[in-house]
């Protein structure tokens, strides 16, 4: 038996002002997907816009402090402290924008009938030393990352940090793996800012 607050998990900035609590893995959770999100000041962003397409995740969003307004498929959903917002349609696009200081959602999530551990869970944490320029420290976490989750997502990251890091060949291999896998991976590698470095090669590939 395991018990923790959730203000004992530490919070990592991820995207914009979404700050993620890794509750999974801190727990050690293999049944579902369960992470959380907070919010330090009303109008920040709490759930990024996306829909669970990919990933064939149902998912329950589980408001447990603060106040936060929903948007599902154009429909605004108003969400205080104990709500609970289920989506079972994976193509439901949601949103979600705390109205209230100190606001936290918890997600919960899967594929029906098994669970996979999503990617993101292995390169959210190298974002933080990636945007300060520790670049050594997410390169660690991200080959770590990749013995237990061999994604090209995962690939991608790697690149990025290799190509700020200013090593090229390792950039290149990397992001070639990422986009061999991932046709949305290669698109987006056309216009990252990370891979300004190395796009003028010649094995940089193409969208």
């Amino acid at each position: 038996m395991k018990a923790l607050h959730l203000d004992e998990i530490q919070g990592i900035p991820v995207f914009g002002t979404l700050v993620w609590k890794p509750v999974r893995k801190t727990l050690g959770v293999t049944a579902f997907g369960i992470n959380a999100y907070t919010a330090a000041n009303a109008g920040d962003e709490i759930v990024e816009e996306h829909t669970e397409q990919q990933l064939g995740h149902e998912e329950i969003y589980a408001v447990v402090s603060g106040h936060a307004t929903f948007t599902v498929d154009g429909e605004e959903v108003d969400a205080p402290a104990g709500t609970l917002v289920y989506l079972d349609d994976v193509a439901q696009k949601r949103h979600a924008i705390a109205k209230e200081p100190g606001t936290t959602v918890l997600a919960i999530g899967g594929v029906p009938g098994k669970h996979e551990v999503s990617a993101w869970e292995y390169f959210f944490p190298a974002l933080v030393p990636m945007r300060d320029g520790d670049y050594d420290t997410a390169r660690q976490i991200l080959e770590e990352g990749l013995v237990e989750k061999d994604a090209p997502v995962m690939h991608y990251q790697l690149a990025c940090v290799e190509a700020l890091a200013g090593n090229r060949a390792r950039a290149l291999d990397e992001l070639t793996l990422a986009a061999d896998g991932s046709e949305s991976l290669r698109k987006h590698a056309q216009t990252d800012d990370d891979l300004a470095s190395i796009r003028d090669d010649p094995r940089f590939p193409k969208g």
